[in-house]
């Protein structure tokens, strides 16, 4: 797909006339389905209604891998929604610079976003040549390692306090007819753990060179083999999970029918919905209980161009409902995911949440491996992800060697 060919039809195709449709509706793409996301939404409608607007739903099923070339087959096709969903980073890079998105610089600098935005990384993921082109709305970081109380209860070992107590736990899990590890089978989610694994075994400053400085002779080195080495084990653990979407591989920890699963503290969201308390239901393990890291990625929204001055009104409207210090308090809470702006009453936050608080106070985060690799990077590593996952032929050795194929050929 050429998006910048695609421009010049999407800007004589935007322009409606103002009694078309009802000037205050305006459609929001997102892949946010699953039940504690869908809670989450709501809250989102709500303070948008509330400013006089009206928030048409354009929820897309499965995943940002599915919905994201929906949402940017319509920008580029000439069938604009009024906003979108994207993770921070680059995945709208291409249809910024094809001149297809809105600039939301004059509302950013209105509502003092670089004030409150905490950290400045969210916004700097946001700017293009000077220019702000989205609302960050969440912080969601990857570095978790999600346990159920029940499972380790059932399989008489003790709630495993790092990574290596908790693949030294797993004959006992398997024997108690518990699957160690779930993993879903959608291809983000297994490229997600081996990031996680990547800073809880290889440090900080290994995955910062690897992702940020593209350095193929680090991620052909020992410690990157050390991962790879955990990786396998991740998999070895994960044989049974036998579910597709990241929210049903949730649910077997939830229900004690697997031991643990690396996820985003979205996955908190699904506890809180099933009525499990942290602490007491639950184990929540940062950086793995290795390597007390968060990272920084999340999610943001970004605004096409659009040439309806109703709508556009409308868009201005909802970016700063976004940033709302109510509004961040009551998606947040129901996301799982921790609020962008830094000044922001938290104290009704669970004990995960607090975690990740305290390490996000002391500075201790990364950026999210979407802010680092440009898309098609990002697509390459879930390929080979998805498939070292799924097939157990493939060595270590082997999957180590197309990594690093990967980090010298990115963008």
């Amino acid at each position: 797909m050429n998006i910048r060919l695609m421009a010049a039809a999407l800007a004589a195709s935007v322009v409606l006339p103002l009694g078309a449709a009802k000037a205050t509706d305006l459609e929001v793409t997102h892949w946010w389905t699953s039940g504690s996301e869908a809670a989450a939404v709501a809250e989102l409608a709500k303070a948008f209604d509330a400013t006089g607007n009206h928030w048409v739903d354009g929820a897309i099923a499965g995943s940002g891998g599915t919905a994201r070339p929906i949402m940017v087959s319509r920008i580029t096709g000439g069938d604009p929604m009024g906003a979108t969903q994207f993770n921070h980073g680059r995945q709208a890079e291409e249809l910024v610079q094809a001149g297809l998105m809105r600039d939301l610089t004059d509302v950013a600098t209105q509502e003092h976003w670089k004030d409150i935005i905490r950290p400045s990384s969210l916004l700097d993921s946001c700017t293009i040549d000077g220019k702000i082109y989205c609302a960050p709305v969440n912080i969601h970081s990857w570095q978790w390692l999600w346990l159920s109380n029940a499972a380790f209860k059932k399989a008489g070992v003790e709630v495993p306090k790092n990574w290596d107590e908790f693949v030294a736990a797993a004959p006992a899990l398997e024997k108690a007819g518990i699957v160690p590890l779930a993993v879903g089978g959608q291809p983000w989610q297994a490229a997600g753990a081996f990031d996680v694994l990547m800073v809880a075994i290889a440090g900080k400053d290994t995955f910062q060179k690897v992702f940020a400085e593209k350095d193929a002779k680090v991620a052909a080195g020992p410690e990157i083999a050390k991962v790879f080495k955990a990786a396998d084990d991740a998999r070895r653990m994960s044989k049974g999970s036998n579910v597709q979407d990241w929210n049903q591989a949730t649910n077997l920890v939830i229900t004690g029918k697997a031991g643990g699963q690396i996820m985003g503290d979205w996955a908190q969201g699904e506890f809180a919905l099933a009525g499990q308390k942290a602490g007491t239901d639950y184990t929540c393990l940062p950086g793995l209980g290795v390597n007390e890291v968060i990272s920084t990625g999340g999610d943001a929204f970004y605004f096409p161009l659009l040439k309806d001055e109703a709508k556009s009104k409308a868009q201005e409207a909802l970016a700063k409902t976004i940033l709302d210090p109510k509004t961040q308090i009551a998606f947040n809470l129901k996301k799982g995911s921790l609020p962008v702006r830094g000044d922001v009453d938290l104290s009704s936050a669970n004990d995960c949440m607090k975690k990740g608080l305290e390490i996000l106070k002391k500075g201790n985060v990364i950026e999210g491996t979407d802010q680092l690799l440009s898309a098609d990077s990002q697509k390459q590593k879930e390929d080979l992800f998805s498939e070292f996952f799924a097939n157990p032929s493939m060595t270590p050795e082997a999957a180590q060697k197309r990594f690093v194929g990967i980090i010298a050929a990115a963008d």
